[in-house]
C-alpha cells in the first residue's frame, strides 16, 4: 500500500484513535480559518481544524493545474522543450504574472516555473490552453480529475484560482491532492523547491517564490502559496527530515485563511515543528520483507509470503512506541493459486487498544496451483483436518 492509499484508508481510523487516546499531544494554537497536518510517511492525520469546511483555494488551485500538466508530460502529450503560444486571454490575466505576452512562444518548462515560482496566472492559462485546448475544457478536466482522486468537496471554475462562485475546496482535499501530486509525479516536484525564477526579457520584480519557508527551513521543499482577499493567505508546505529510526520522514501542513504572508509561513512552520517533536514514526516492517508466511494448500509452494512493497510505518505520540501492537486477519485455509500483489490479509495496527490503521497485506510472490496429484493430496489432508 502506498502512502497515499494508507492515507485514504487510515485517516479516519487514525484521527478517531488519537482523539480518544489519553496521551494525545495537544496541537499549538494556529491562527488560520482552517488547517491540517499530515504525516505523509505514515499516512495519518496528526491535527486539524475545520478540515472539511469549504474554502476558496486561491492559487492553491494551481496544484491541480500542475497535476494535469505533469500528467500530460508523463503521457508524452507535451514535452518540457515544446513551446506554447501566449494568447490574449493569458496576457491580460489579472493578479500574479510572469509577464509573458502574445509576441512570445514560451517553453513548457518555463511556463511551469512561472506558474509555480511566480504563481503566474498568465503562465497558468497558457498551460491550460496548451493541455486542454481551451480554458473551459481544461477546467472540465480539473473537475474530472478531482473526482478520480476522491476530492469530494472540491469544485473548480478556473485554472488559476481567482475568486469565482463555486470555486471551492477543503483542507482535507488539498492534503489529498498534494500527496497524490508528490506520489504520482516525483520527477517533476523539484520545481516547487525553486526559490527564484524570471523568464528572460521580463521584469525582475516578481522573481521570488512566495513560500517563505523555502528560505528559512532547509528541510522544506514545497509546495504552494495562495492569496486572494476572500481566501486570505494560504500555504501548503511539506518538509522531509531524517531520524535515526526512519529516513526521509515527510510531513505536510495545510494552512488556510491566515492574516498575512508572514503569518501563513509562521503558522505552517509551527505546525511542522510540532509534528516532528510531538509524534514519532515507527517502522514496523521493511519494504518487501514478509510480515507473515502462512501455509498454503493445493499450491506448488507450501507457504505464502505476505507483506508490502513499501515500509509499513505508523506515527504515535512521542514516547509511546512500545505500546504499538499488530494483529493479522486472513482467511483459513489459504487455497492456491495466488498472484503477486494480490491482497490476502489485513494487518491491524493498534496503540494499546486503540486502532491506528488497517493495512492490506499482499502476496509478495506468486503461488501457482499444484498438479492433480498435489491438489488431491492436500484435499484429503484438509478433509482429515
Amino acid at each position: 500500500m502506498t502512502f497515499v492509499s494508507r492515507f485514504l484508508a487510515a485517516t479516519l481510523l487514525a484521527t478517531a484513535a488519537f482523539a480518544s487516546h489519553a496521551q494525545v499531544p495537544q496541537p499549538p494554537e494556529v491562527a488560520a480559518k482552517a488547517y491540517l497536518l499530515m504525516d505523509v510517511t505514515a499516512g495519518q492525520v496528526l491535527a486539524g481544524k475545520d478540515v472539511d469546511e469549504p474554502v476558496e483555494p486561491a492559487s492553491l488551485t494551481k496544484l491541480m493545474t500542475a497535476y494535469l500538466v505533469f500528467d500530460a508530460l508523463k503521457a508524452k502529450k507535451i514535452t518540457l522543450e515544446q513551446t506554447l503560444p501566449v494568447s490574449e486571454r493569458a496576457w491580460k490575466m489579472p493578479g500574479s504574472r510572469m509577464f509573458i505576452d502574445p509576441k512570445m512562444q514560451v517553453p513548457v518548462e518555463d511556463l511551469i516555473k512561472g506558474m509555480i515560482v511566480q504563481s503566474g496566472n498568465d503562465a497558468t492559462v497558457a498551460l491550460a490552453e496548451g493541455v486542454g485546448g481551451s480554458v473551459e475544457r481544461f477546467v472540465q478536466l480539473m473537475n474530472d480529475q478531482a473526482k478520480a482522486l476522491g476530492l469530494k468537496n472540491t469544485g473548480y471554475k478556473n485554472p488559476e484560482g481567482l475568486t469565482e462562485p463555486g470555486h471551492t475546496t477543503t483542507a482535507r482535499d488539498l492534503a489529498t491532492l498534494s500527496m497524490r501530486l508528490m506520489h504520482d509525479f516525483p520527477e517533476y516536484v523539484h520545481y516547487y523547491t525553486i526559490k527564484k525564477y524570471r523568464y528572460p526579457g521580463t521584469p525582475a520584480s516578481n522573481d521570488s517564490n512566495r513560500n517563505l519557508l523555502l528560505f528559512r527551513d532547509p528541510t522544506v521543499d514545497g509546495l504552494k502559496t495562495g492569496h486572494t482577499k476572500a481566501a486570505g493567505y494560504c500555504l501548503v508546505a511539506t518538509a522531509k527530515r531524517d531520524f535515526p529510526n526512519l529516513q526521509d520522514r515527510r510531513l505536510l501542513s495545510v494552512v488556510l485563511g491566515a492574516a498575512s504572508e508572514a503569518a501563513r509561513a509562521n503558522e505552517s512552520q509551527k505546525l511542522l515543528n510540532w509534528g516532528y517533536t510531538a509524534y514519532e514514526a515507527v517502522k514496523l516492517f521493511d519494504a518487501g520483507k514478509p510480515v507473515a508466511t502462512p501455509k498454503v494448500w493445493k499450491g506448488k509452494a507450501g507457504e505464502l509470503k505476505l507483506g508490502r512493497n513499501e515500509p509499513i510505518v505508523v506515527t504515535v505520540p512521542a514516547g509511546t512506541a512500545a505500546q504499538v501492537k499488530t494483529e493479522i486477519a486472513r482467511p483459513e485455509p489459504l487455497i492456491a493459486p495466488f498472484r503477486q500483489g494480490q491482497a490476502v490479509a489485513t494487518l491491524t495496527v493498534k496503540l494499546g487498544e486503540q486502532p491506528l490503521a488497517e493495512v492490506p497485506l499482499l502476496a509478495l510472490e506468486p503461488v501457482e496451483e499444484a498438479g492433480i496429484l498435489g491438489r488431491a493430496w492436500d484435499a484429503m489432508r484438509l478433509w482429515i483436518k
